[in-house]
C-alpha cells in the first residue's frame, strides 16, 4: 500500500472519529525511538514464505472457537489481537500476530521470544502501552507499523483495525488467497466505538478486495451497506 493512496482514506476515518492526525504521529515517533538502531525483522523473509499462498485472516469474534479448524487449513495464520491465543490454545500455529497491544500484550511478547513476528502498531491513543511492551519484545521479530505517515522502520501496509491490518499486510506480501475466520461485522457485545470500527473494518476489506480482484466471503451480505 503506498501511502498516498492510504492516506485519502485515513484523513476520513480521522475525521469520521475525530482523531488528533498529530497524535497518530507522536505515538510512532515513540515506537520508531524504540526500534530505530536494533535488527528488526526482514518482512522480505515473511515475504518469501507467503507470496502465493492462502492466508487465513483470524479475527477475535465470539464464534473463532466454533471456526478454528479452519484456520488450520490455511498456508499461513494472521491473527488478530487475542485471536492469537485462541489459535494457540486450539492448537493452531500462529505465523503473524497483529496487534495493538490494547488486551493481550504478554501474548505478543511471548510469540517474538518464540520466534514469531508480531506487526506492533502505534496510535494516538496507546503510547503508555507502546512504552511499556515494546522493550519487553525480542526486537527482531517487530514490525513497528502506523496509521500516519510511515518513517523508517514504521511501516504502514494499510488498514484500520488489527484485523484489516493483517488482511492489508498479507497482500503486501503477495499471499495468494485470503480466508476469514472469527469475523462478525454485526457482533451485538461490542460497544459503540467498536462497532463503527468494526464497519470501517467492512468497508476497507471491500475496497482491497476491489485491489485484489477477489472476493472475500465474510463480506457477503455487507458490501451494500458500507
Amino acid at each position: 500500500m503506498n501511502f498516498a493512496e492510504w492516506e485519502a482514506v485515513y484523513e476520513r476515518i480521522l475525521a469520521d472519529f475525530g482523531f488528533d492526525r498529530a497524535a497518530d504521529e507522536r505515538a510512532r515517533d515513540v515506537l520508531r525511538s524504540l526500534v530505530e538502531g536494533q535488527t528488526g525483522y526482514d518482512t522480505e523473509t515473511l515475504e518469501r514464505a507467503v507470496a502465493g499462498d492462502t492466508v487465513a485472516i483470524v479475527g477475535a469474534a465470539p464464534s473463532l472457537s466454533d471456526e478454528v479448524e479452519r484456520a488450520a487449513r490455511a498456508d499461513h495464520v494472521f491473527a488478530a489481537s487475542t485471536a492469537a491465543d485462541v489459535c494457540r490454545d486450539n492448537g493452531v500455529a500462529v505465523d503473524l500476530m497483529v496487534t495493538d497491544l490494547d488486551k493481550n500484550p504478554g501474548t505478543a511478547v511471548t510469540l517474538t521470544r518464540e520466534g514469531t513476528p508480531v506487526a506492533a502498531h502505534a496510535h494516538g491513543d496507546n503510547v503508555p502501552a507502546v512504552r511499556e511492551v515494546i522493550p519487553r519484545f525480542d526486537l527482531g521479530r517487530v514490525i513497528p507499523t502506523t496509521q500516519a505517515g510511515p518513517v523508517s522502520p514504521v511501516r504502514n501496509f494499510g488498514g484500520f483495525t488489527d484485523g484489516d491490518r493483517a488482511a492489508f499486510l498479507a497482500d503486501h506480501l503477495g499471499a495468494g488467497s485470503l480466508v476469514f475466520v472469527g469475523w462478525e461485522f454485526d457482533d451485538p457485545t461490542v460497544s459503540g466505538t467498536k462497532a463503527k470500527k468494526l464497519r470501517w473494518a467492512a468497508r476497507l476489506l471491500t475496497w482491497l478486495e476491489s485491489r485484489r480482484d477477489e472476493r472475500f466471503d465474510v463480506l457477503d451480505g455487507h458490501r451494500e451497506s458500507v
